[in-house]
């Protein structure tokens, strides 16, 4: 790591404020919780004054940045941890993701291909090579690697489409001797050999892989290098392969806070897990899912349901987090969304699923879309406990593999009122307890929107929480959204929900609102549309009592047909 002013640039040293930056650089504009801090600055032996020494470091780091012209406000300390402000300009990492994400909009595969070669040159030497925490090189370092090796894996993808067969050979051969067992270096090296005419040198790489695979892991290649070695033996003709939608990954913060918008996260490597910060709520729920998944015997699989904004994701990591102990061969995430909402096709997905390891492994499915996309990535996870996260309940999962199913309903008031305690700080909720259940109430007791709330208020230092839950009441679907993240956004999230319908369902759903206000939303519908969109997560089904909707789907749902009707108006004609 090093701070670069004008022409001079300073390589920092090996310390406890580097390590202290490492962590706080490694999740830019986010907040990072005062323990996963100490643990990066200590590792496991953390001093009686380590919260004492931990808030000199950052004093020191503010000095040395006031020093080379640097803002000393770049590291703000908030409620419950630090962030540290960065930006393209400012920060490397940033700037690898920004090009990254950009690239998977880019207008064709020459775009996409400039934008991510020019990401790689942001890579210089070994990352965190001068941080001395444990902890971050065995976590933080891997994890940085497998973001630069999936664009890396891109490029050459699109080097392949291109027929660039010749140039793309010196980047395969170092990536396919030095990451042996990742697969697809070695496939699209045994392809790009084959391609220029060197068939011998093809199959010799193919099976200098299997032997190593079969001799270091008791495994046999995959089924691409199996496909390939095949047209070889046949001698038949590869065509260049179309490229496929951009893949190119970031890594996931620590936290409830989403990627910049437009990038795309697929799967996490094995690493410690850090607790969501201000996890509040859903005690049962995280004990049975526990106890299901480190099960001895028996199935290890959990669906967690429910509708968007729920907090499904949030109870998948929390878990995670508590019971990776007992998971020595590594906890897994693959998101199975992208930030549009558009699902990753099965055949990218059961790429990016991690490969064997030994000991047992927590497999993460978060952002499911159905049933259709979790079945054929399950073989693979055969060997491990599998939580699986999706506003659909996936019966045929569960129906055909066994486990349980989490069907979320909204925060209790308590639960939600320790949630933005825990996220805005205990004492400027505590003097203002009424006013802060009011704000639960508009925001429906939803998580996602309680975090916008609280978002709101850590950022307007002045304002109250009787005032902010007025003005949030006012408008509560088009205000409770955080404009620099699409994520942290109601109108954003329940909107690609909708729009993932049917129109027929769709318009189902906003006949529901209406209805709401003045009694049973179900009334006139069909039985199948309604089971249908309590499958899709946005209407909650009864038995025993009636079909219900959430308050703040409602509310959306009204919204959405308010501001539809003004646009149609409004257009000209």
């Amino acid at each position: 790591m090093s701070i670069a002013h004008g022409p001079e640039t300073v390589v920092l040293k090996p310390s406890k404020p580097t390590s202290l930056l490492a962590a706080l650089l490694l999740h830019p504009n986010t907040v990072v919780s005062t323990t996963y801090l100490l643990r990066a600055v200590w590792d496991e032996e953390p001093p009686a004054t380590a919260r004492a020494a931990l808030q000199t470091c950052v004093l020191r780091l503010r000095r040395l940045f006031a020093k080379y012209g640097i803002s000393a406000t770049t590291i703000e300390a908030v409620p419950g941890g630090y962030r540290m402000h960065c930006d393209t300009e400012t920060l490397d990492l940033v700037q690898f993701r920004a090009l990254a994400a950009r690239a998977g909009s880019a207008g064709g595969p020459g775009e996409e291909l400039y934008r991510l070669r020019e990401a790689l040159t942001l890579w210089q030497g070994q990352p965190l090579a001068n941080v001395a925490s444990r902890m971050l090189q065995d976590d933080a370092v891997p994890a940085l690697e497998q973001e630069r090796l999936r664009v890396l894996e891109r490029v050459c993808d699109l080097e392949l489409a291109a027929g660039n067969c010749h140039q793309v050979l010196v980047d395969l051969y170092e990536s396919a001797r030095r990451h042996p067992v990742r697969e697809r270096f070695t496939e699209q090296l045994v392809e790009a050999l084959y391609r220029t005419g060197r068939q011998a040198e093809a199959l010799a790489e193919y099976r200098t892989v299997r032997d190593r695979l079969r001799d270091e892991l008791g495994i046999d290649p995959g089924p691409g290098l199996r496909r390939l070695e095949l047209a070889i033996l046949r001698a038949e003709e590869l065509a260049p392969a179309p490229p496929e939608s951009a893949h190119a990954a970031v890594a996931v913060a620590a936290g409830p806070a989403a990627p910049p918008a437009g990038a795309y996260v697929p799967a996490r490597p094995p690493r410690a897990v850090p607790p969501v910060p201000a996890f509040a709520g859903r005690d049962a729920d995280r004990r049975a899912m526990a106890a299901r998944l480190t099960a001895g015997d028996g199935p290890r699989l959990v669906v967690v349901s429910g509708a968007p904004g729920i907090g499904k994701s949030a109870l998948a990591r929390q878990t995670a987090h508590e019971v990776q102990e007992a998971f020595p061969g590594g906890v897994f995430t693959l998101q199975l969304a992208r930030p549009d909402g558009t699902p990753v096709a099965v055949e990218e997905a059961a790429r990016l699923m991690p490969e064997p390891a030994p000991g047992r492994r927590l497999i993460v499915l978060d952002g499911a879309a159905g049933a259709w996309q979790v079945l054929p990535l399950l073989p693979v996870a055969e060997d491990a406990a599998v939580l699986v996260t999706s506003r659909r309940q996936l019966a045929a999962v569960v129906a055909t593999h066994g486990g349980a199913v989490h069907r979320l309903d909204v925060l209790r008031s308590a639960e939600a009122y320790a949630l933005l305690a825990g996220l805005v700080g205990a004492e400027r909720i505590a003097a203002e307890p009424a006013a802060t259940r009011e704000l639960a109430r508009v925001c429906g007791h939803f998580p996602l929107a309680l975090r916008i709330a609280a978002g709101r208020l850590l950022t307007r230092p002045g304002l109250s929480v009787a005032d902010c839950a007025a003005w949030l009441a006012e408008d509560p679907p088009a205000r409770l959204a955080l404009a620099e993240d699409a994520g942290l956004s109601v109108p954003e999230v329940l909107g690609q929900a909708l729009d993932a319908l049917t129109p027929a369902l769709r318009e189902a759903f906003l006949r529901l609102g209406e209805r709401a206000e003045a009694g049973d939303p179900a009334a006139g519908e069909s039985e199948s549309v309604l089971e249908q969109l309590v499958e899709a997560g946005l209407l909650e089904d009864g038995p025993p009592g009636p079909y219900r909707l959430h308050d703040l789907l409602r509310i959306y749902a009204r919204w959405r047909v308010r501001t539809h009707e003004a646009a149609a108006t409004a257009a000209p004609r």
